[in-house]
């Protein structure tokens, strides 16, 4: 499939139905595989750093149109939690018992998060589930945002919401390939440092997966 176009100044209806299309053939193929942290490191086991049943999360791929084209929303996670202090990621969380589906729990968890109305937010598709070492197998959800902000990030999770162009995250030119150590061994993970800010683990991955899924 060739890309998406992405040109600065695309009309975000149009690159959203576009894109919406690309997501139905994805989800008709032969079941998408699923993806995450061991795919760089397939020695490892999908949840690696956890023991039991795998936890249901969802985030939500936020796209934006502004004046210099299409931008994706992420935020800055507080320094005092648990897990994941400080790190760049989507908004999103635990799939309750309460919601409908990883759709509304994506939704809810925005709202919570970063003060985004579910009413503001056309579902378009969801991305192959994403595992994590730490446990999780979160099910990315694509929107559409029917605003401009300003965000109200919850200071109990949220430092700051900030936006990163569409452009700059599917090229693959920006999508380094980096490793550290984990128990005597070299792990590898993607990272896109974009000005200031630091994406990257699964974050990472998954914009990883939606280039995959439909750019490449």
């Amino acid at each position: 499939m060739s890309a998406p176009i992405v040109d600065k100044g695309i009309h975000l209806n149009r690159w959203s139905e576009d894109l919406r299309q690309r997501l139905d053939v994805a989800a008709q193929r032969a079941a998408q595989p699923e993806t995450g942290d061991h795919i760089l490191n397939p020695d490892l086991p999908p949840y690696a750093r956890w023991q039991g049943a795998p936890r249901d999360a969802a985030v939500l791929i936020g796209i934006l149109e502004r004046d210099a084209g299409l931008s994706v929303v992420l935020t800055q996670r507080t320094g005092h939690l648990k897990a994941h202090a400080g790190q760049v990621a989507f908004p999103g969380g635990k799939i309750d018992p309460t919601d409908a589906g990883p759709v509304e729990a994506a939704l809810r968890e925005a709202d919570e998060e970063i003060g985004l109305l579910p009413d503001r937010v056309e579902p378009l598709g969801t991305l192959a589930p994403y595992l994590t070492g730490s446990g999780y197998k979160i099910i990315p959800v694509v929107g559409k945002l029917q605003t401009t902000g300003p965000f109200q990030p919850n200071p109990d999770e949220v430092e700051d919401v900030f936006e990163v162009p569409l452009n700059f995250l599917m090229d693959p030119v920006n999508h380094q390939k980096q490793s550290r150590d984990w128990q005597g061994k070299r792990r590898y993970f993607y990272a896109m440092p974009f000005g200031e800010r630091y994406i990257w683990g699964v974050t990472a991955g998954i914009i990883r997966s939606m280039y995959e899924t439909v750019y490449r």
